[in-house]
C-alpha cells in the first residue's frame, strides 16, 4: 500500500492542516527564501512579477502537511514561500478571460517535480497545481488582497524553480472587414490582426476558431477528436449589411461585423440558439466567449462534476483538481449543452472555467479559440446533442458482459493492512462470493503501490474456474502488458500515480490499456481510470476516486453520475461504501442504489477490514445478496442499454431532465437526488440514517412501486416513503418492458440460455428491443449480434385487453440459443378472463394471478428464437 500523499488527502484535510499552521504562525504564513520574498501586482503598478525559488539539493515532500512551520524552516530549505499582494478590486475580473491572477512555476529539468499551493490571508486554500507537469500553473480566482504561495519540492534533485504571476489585461476582437470562402468550403473572417475560421461539417455541426494574431494552431491534434469530419461545401453566404450569414439546411450563423460577434439561429433565421454579447476576448494565456442567457435556459455537461448535474447560476471548472469529494472535478470534459438545443466542445487540453450566470462566460487557458458547436435538428433535444458530441470524441465503448457484473479489488501480496498473504489467496475470496451466492464478474488482485503479484497465470485460471475474470491495478505504467494479458488479465485499473497528470496523458494511458488487452487476446478491453478528459468514454469506466463512505458520500454521488451522462459518459462510478470503508448500513444503502449503476466495484484493501458483501453479518448479508442477485438478473436490460450507449452516446444513468426536458421540476434541485436507470426505472436512494425517504419526485405518467405494486400518477412528490434497510425506493414507468435472466442466476456464464424473463408494465403502446451477442469478444464489431423486438398494446385501463408480441431474434452470434422459454410477469389493470398463446387458450393451471400486485405470471413452452409468438390477456387492460 502506498504512503498517503496529497493525491490521497481530501482538500478539506489539507485546508485544516494549513489552518493549524496558520494559527501557529499568528494568523499568517509569511514567506521566506524565495528571492524576492514578496511582491505586489497593481493596476497602477507592476502587472507582472518573477521570483527565483530556493535551490534544493534533495527534496521529497509529499504534500503541504509535511512542510514544517516557517519558524523551523526560515530559509525555505524544506518548502518555499512567497507573499503575493493583488491590489485590484474583485470586480476587475468580471469578463476577464483568466478570471484571476495566473501563477506558474517552472524548472529546468523535467525529471524533477515541484507542486504549487496558494492560500488566502486566512490560510484557506484557493488554488493549486499538484500534478507532474512542468510548468505547474494555476489561477487565483477573483484575486484581490494578500495570498501566500507555497512551493513544495515533491521529487527534486539539484534544482530550483522560477515563478511568475501576472495581472492580465484583456483584448476584445475588433471590427470584421472581410469574409472569404476557400475551395474546401471553409470561411475566413478578417478582423484586424485576428482571423476567424468557420467550418461546417454537417447541417448541424460547425467548428469555429479564432487566432488573435492570424496564425492557427491545433495543439490537441487528433487526440480528442480521433477522426475529425471534413468541411462541408453545402453552405451559402449572404451579406445582410450589418452581418454576414452562413447557412445550411438547418442553421444560420450570423457574423456581425462591428465588432465581430457571432450568433446562431435555426434555418428560419429567427429562432435564436445563442448569441455573443461581446466578441471573443483574450489575454496572453486565456480566451473567453460571452453569450446571452435565456430566461429559463438550463446548462448541463462539463463531464463529471462531483455533487452536481445542473449548472445554471453555477461556475464549474474543467480541469483536474485531485479533490475526490463534493466539488471536485477530476473527470471533467470541455463540453456543455444547453436546453436551448445547442452544445459546445472546446477542442483543447487547456483547463477552463465555465460560468453559467447572465451572461454566460466560458474560458480556457490558451491564447486561441477552438470550439465545435452543434445543434439538435429542428427542436431542442438533449439526447441528440450528446449523440453529436460523441460522434466527435467517440462513442462509449462496448463493455464485456462480465464488466457489468460486480467487481472486487484488494491487495493480496504484501498488504500492510492485512498481514502477509499471497495472490492465490484471492481465490478464497472468490469462493466466498460463491458460498454466499453473490455474483462476481472480476477481481483486481494487486494494488500497484508496492503490492505486486505472483502466480498470475494460476490465479487467472482459478478465477475463470469460478466464473470471474482477472484484473490488475497499475500505478507505474504497463511495461508487461503483453505477458499479463496472455496470462489471463482482462481488466485494468489505472491510478493517479501514473495517469494523475490527466488531460492527454490520462487519455493516452486509457487507450494504451484498452488496446493492450485487445491486441493480445480476442477480448474487449475493460479499463477503469480516476482522471481523464474528453474522449475517455471511448476507452474506460471513469472512477470518482478515493472517498470515505458516509451518507453524505451516497448523497453527492447521485447527481455526479447522472450528470456525467450529459457528457456522453456511460460508465461513471465509485467504490461501494468508499475506498476507505464505512459502517455496514452505509455499505448496504450504497450497494442498493448502485445496483442500477452499470459498473460497480467493492474495494477492500484500503479499509480497516475487508468489506465484501457478506462480511458484516445479518441483516446486511441477506440484503446485499438480494440486490446483487437482482443486478445479475437485470443484465439483459443493462447490456442492451450498453449497446444503445455504444450507438447513441447516451448512458443508462440519467438525470430526469434527459427524459422529461419540458418539466421544470426535472431541471435542477427538485430532482437532484434521484435518477433514471434507462427510461424504465426511477431510483431514489436513501442517503441518511432514516427509514423513510422524502422528496421523491415522479414526473408525468403512471409509476409502479417495484416492491409493492402500488401505482402513483405523476407529476407528484412522495414524502414519507417507507424504506427500511432492505428497501430501495424504486419505481417503474408504465409501458416498461424489462428483460431479465431467470431467478437464481448468479453468473452470465452459468445462466440458463434456454430461458429468458420479461417484466412488463402494460399501458398503452410500448416496446423494447433486446440486444444480445457473445458477451466477451469483439465479433460484434463484424455484425455477430442479434436483436429481438417485444411490443405491448394495452387497450383500456383496468378491464380491457393486453397483447404482447415477441418477434424473432434477428441475427446470429456464437452461443445463440435455438429456442428458449419465456417467463412473463405482466402488470395489468385487472385479472384476465383468459390468456391466449398464439390465439390458443392456455390452461388455467399454466398461469397465475397475484391480486396484491396486479400481476400475471406465466411461462411459455420453448419457442424457436427464429420465429415470434404472441400473448393475449383478454379482460386485462393497462395499469
Amino acid at each position: 500500500m502506498r504512503t498517503p500523499s496529497l493525491r490521497r488527502l481530501p482538500l478539506a484535510t489539507l485546508t485544516a492542516v494549513l489552518a493549524v499552521l496558520c494559527a501557529l504562525l499568528g494568523g499568517q504564513l509569511p514567506a521566506r527564501a524565495a528571492t524576492p520574498s514578496a511582491g505586489t501586482l497593481a493596476l497602477d503598478g507592476s502587472h507582472a512579477l518573477t521570483w527565483q525559488g530556493h535551490t534544493y539539493t534533495s527534496g521529497s515532500v509529499p504534500d503541504p502537511a509535511h512542510c514544517p512551520p516557517q519558524a523551523q524552516d526560515p530559509d525555505g530549505r524544506t518548502c518555499d514561500r512567497f507573499d503575493l499582494t493583488v491590489d485590484v478590486p474583485a470586480a476587475y475580473w468580471q469578463g476577464n478571460p483568466d478570471g484571476g491572477v495566473p501563477v506558474a512555476i517552472q524548472w529546468p529539468d523535467q525529471n524533477n517535480d515541484f507542486d504549487l499551493y496558494i492560500y488566502d490571508s486566512a490560510g484557506h486554500e484557493v488554488a493549486e497545481s499538484a500534478g507532474s507537469a512542468d510548468p505547474e500553473s494555476t489561477v487565483i480566482p477573483n484575486a484581490s488582497g494578500l495570498y501566500h504561495v507555497l512551493v513544495v519540492p515533491y521529487a527534486v534533485t539539484d534544482s530550483g524553480y522560477t515563478a511568475t504571476a501576472s495581472l492580465p489585461s484583456a483584448t476584445t476582437v475588433g471590427q470584421a472587414t472581410a469574409i472569404s470562402l476557400a475551395a474546401d468550403g471553409s470561411y475566413a473572417v478578417q478582423a484586424g490582426a485576428a482571423t476567424a475560421r468557420i467550418d461546417f461539417t454537417s447541417a448541424d455541426v460547425f467548428r469555429l476558431q479564432l487566432a488573435p494574431e492570424g496564425s492557427f494552431t491545433d495543439p490537441a491534434g487528433r487526440e480528442i477528436i480521433p477522426d475529425p469530419p471534413s468541411t462541408s461545401k453545402d453552405t451559402r453566404e449572404v451579406d445582410a449589411g450589418d452581418h454576414w450569414s452562413v447557412s445550411t439546411s438547418d442553421l444560420t450563423l450570423r457574423i456581425y461585423k462591428n465588432p465581430l460577434r457571432f450568433a446562431l439561429y435555426r434555418a428560419d433565421d429567427r429562432t435564436l440558439l445563442w448569441q455573443e454579447t461581446r466578441g471573443l476576448t483574450w489575454t496572453a494565456d486565456a480566451m473567453q466567449q460571452t453569450l446571452s442567457r435565456g430566461p429559463q435556459e438550463q446548462f448541463y455537461g462539463a463531464g463529471e462534476q462531483n455533487g452536481s448535474f445542473s449548472h445554471r447560476d453555477q461556475t464549474v471548472h474543467v480541469a483536474n483538481s485531485f479533490d475526490w469529494n463534493e466539488g471536485g472535478y477530476n473527470n471533467s470534459q470541455p463540453f456543455y449543452l444547453s436546453s436551448n438545443g445547442y452544445g459546445v466542445l472546446r477542442d483543447t487540453f487547456a483547463p477552463g472555467v465555465y460560468s453559467f450566470g447572465d451572461p454566460v462566460r466560458t474560458s480556457a487557458q490558451e491564447h486561441r479559440f477552438d470550439g465545435w458547436f452543434m445543434a439538435s435538428p429542428h427542436t431542442p433535444d438533449l439526447k441528440s446533442l450528446i449523440g453529436e458530441y460523441t460522434d466527435l470524441v467517440g462513442k462509449p465503448f462496448m463493455p464485456p458482459v462480465y464488466g457489468l457484473e460486480p467487481g472486487d479489488s484488494d491487495c493480496y501480496l504484501h498488504n500492510a493492512n492485512r498481514g502477509e498473504r499471497h495472490t492465490l489467496d484471492a481465490l478464497k475470496v472468490a469462493d466466498g462470493y460463491t458460498q454466499n451466492q453473490d455474483p462476481l464478474g472480476w477481481m483486481l488482485v494487486n494494488d500497484g503501490y508496492g503490492c505486486g503479484y505472483q502466480d498470475l497465470q494460476q490465479t487467472g485460471q482459478g478465477l475463470r474456474d469460478r466464473h470471474a475474470q482477472l484484473g490488475l491495478w497499475t500505478s507505474t505504467g504497463l511495461p508487461n502488458q503483453g505477458q499479463e494479458v496472455q496470462a489471463g488479465v482482462r481488466v485494468r485499473k489505472l491510478d493517479v500515480a501514473w495517469v494523475g497528470p490527466g488531460y492527454q496523458f490520462a487519455l493516452d494511458g486509457c487507450t494504451q490499456a484498452k488496446q493492450g488487452i485487445e491486441q493480445n487476446s480476442d477480448a474487449r478491453g475493460f479499463v477503469w481510470l480516476p482522471v481523464s478528459w474528453a474522449g475517455a468514454q471511448r476507452c474506460g469506466v471513469l472512477w470518482s476516486g478515493d472517498q470515505t463512505g458516509s451518507y453524505d458520500y451516497v448523497r453527492w454521488q447521485i447527481p455526479t453520475y447522472a450528470g456525467a451522462t450529459m457528457s456522453g459518459i456511460a460508465y461513471d462510478t465509485g467504490d461501494v461504501g468508499g475506498i476507505f470503508g464505512s459502517d455496514p448500513q452505509v455499505e448496504t444503502r450504497d450497494l442498493e442504489w448502485k445496483t442500477f449503476v452499470p459498473a460497480i466495484m467493492t474495494m477492500d484493501g484500503w479499509a480497516a477490514s475487508d468489506k465484501q458483501p457478506w462480511r458484516f453479518g445479518e441483516p446486511y448479508t441477506s440484503v446485499n445478496t438480494k440486490y446483487l442477485q437482482l443486478k445479475e438478473r437485470l443484465l439483459p436490460y443493462f447490456y442492451t442499454l450498453a449497446a444503445q450507449a455504444h450507438s447513441t452516446g447516451v448512458g443508462a444513468v440519467r438525470p430526469l431532465v434527459l427524459e422529461y426536458p419540458n418539466d421544470p421540476n426535472a431541471w435542477g434541485d427538485a430532482a437532484k437526488y434521484e435518477f433514471l436507470s434507462g427510461d424504465s426505472f426511477l431510483v431514489a436512494p436513501v442517503y441518511d440514517a432514516s427509514r423513510t425517504r422524502d422528496g421523491i419526485y415522479l414526473p408525468a405518467g403512471t409509476w409502479t412501486d417495484y416492491w409493492t405494486g402500488r401505482t402513483y400518477q405523476g407529476p407528484t412528490t412522495i414524502n414519507g416513503y417507507q424504506a427500511p434497510l432492505d428497501t430501495l425506493p424504486l419505481f417503474v414507468k408504465a409501458g416498461a418492458v424489462v428483460p431479465m435472466w431467470a431467478q437464481g442466476t448468479l453468473s452470465w456464464q452459468t445462466r440458463n440460455t434456454a430461458e429468458l424473463d420479461y417484466d412488463v408494465y402494460a399501458q398503452g403502446d410500448s416496446a423494447f428491443s433486446l440486444y444480445e451477442d457473445d458477451g466477451t469478444t469483439r465479433a460484434y464489431q463484424n455484425g455477430a449480434s442479434a436483436t429481438q423486438q417485444v411490443t405491448v398494446h394495452a387497450a383500456g385501463h383496468g378491464h380491457g385487453a393486453t397483447e404482447i408480441t415477441v418477434g424473432p431474434s434477428t441475427g446470429s452470434y456464437t452461443g445463440k440459443p435455438a429456442a428458449r422459454s419465456y417467463g412473463f410477469s405482466i402488470h395489468v389493470g385487472a385479472q384476465p378472463a383468459v390468456v391466449l398463446l398464439d390465439h390458443r387458450p392456455l390452461p388455467a393451471s399454466s398461469w397465475s394471478w397475484d391480486q396484491a400486485t396486479g400481476t400475471v405470471h406465466l411461462t411459455t413452452p420453448p419457442e424457436s428464437t427464429g420465429s415470434g409468438f404472441s400473448l393475449l390477456l383478454a379482460g386485462a387492460g393497462g395499469i
